[in-house]
């Protein structure tokens, strides 16, 4: 259960920052700035939000629920989505607000957030900045997918992988960039996604269905070591 509250320093002046902890999660939101990172290890795709049916972009952490097989920044590759750091932080008009009941949270181990003159403290600042991040990056995102939707670049995949183990995984509800579609793409709209800074990004995604194969093997080597 999630308890927000306006964070302060009157209020919070004692409260300090732990680690994340717990399963990763096996579908992250990311934003454009992260894709070239996030593509290193993970595939991109898009989803639709159930409750508004808007797109958003996400990197592939795993292939079935509590079961992330990218489980640290060093599995991969040093990338560290922002929606994952902010854990615990949301914006709350011109302010922040937390979650108070996440487990994230201490008086008593951990970094402080404010310092002894009640500013933000250094780790409160990184959290300001990846916030900022965030809502920035949800609106260039907005941005993209009005583009690909409008060039009709977007398409539907279902994956389905098989495992040693005899396991199926079908995986639903998906969307990437069409390479064909791209590629058939007139000079005009080209222009128009290059101009725009999404034809890298366009290409990034669709590049990085490639890394599927990448987790469906990692899932294999580690269902053969337990």
């Amino acid at each position: 259960m999630t308890s927000h509250e306006l964070l302060t320093p009157q209020d919070h002046g004692q409260l300090r920052l732990l680690p994340r902890r717990g399963v990763e999660p096996h579908f992250v939101q990311i934003v454009p700035s992260e894709f070239v990172a996030a593509a290193i290890a993970s595939p991109i795709l898009f989803s639709k939000d159930p409750s508004t049916g808007a797109f958003y972009a996400g990197a592939v952490l795993g292939l079935k629920p509590g079961e992330g097989a990218l489980k640290s920044a060093e599995d991969r590759g040093g990338f560290e989505p922002l929606s994952l750091q902010r854990d615990g932080f949301f914006i709350s008009g011109e302010r922040i607000a937390i979650d108070r009941a996440n487990p994230r949270f201490s008086e008593t181990e951990g970094e402080l957030l404010f310092d002894e003159d009640r500013q933000p403290s250094p780790c409160l600042r990184r959290l300001q900045r990846v916030l900022g991040q965030l809502h920035e990056g949800i609106e260039q995102t907005n941005r993209l997918v009005r583009e690909l939707v409008d060039l009709k670049l977007l398409e539907p995949i279902d994956v389905s992988l098989s495992f040693d183990d005899g396991e199926r995984l079908r995986l639903e509800g998906l969307y990437t960039v069409s390479r064909d579609s791209l590629r058939e793409l007139e000079d005009v709209h080209v222009l128009r996604l290059f101009r725009s800074g999404h034809l890298q990004l366009a290409y990034t995604i669709a590049g990085s269905i490639n890394q599927l194969a990448v987790l469906a093997h990692l899932r294999n080597r580690k269902l053969a070591e337990n």
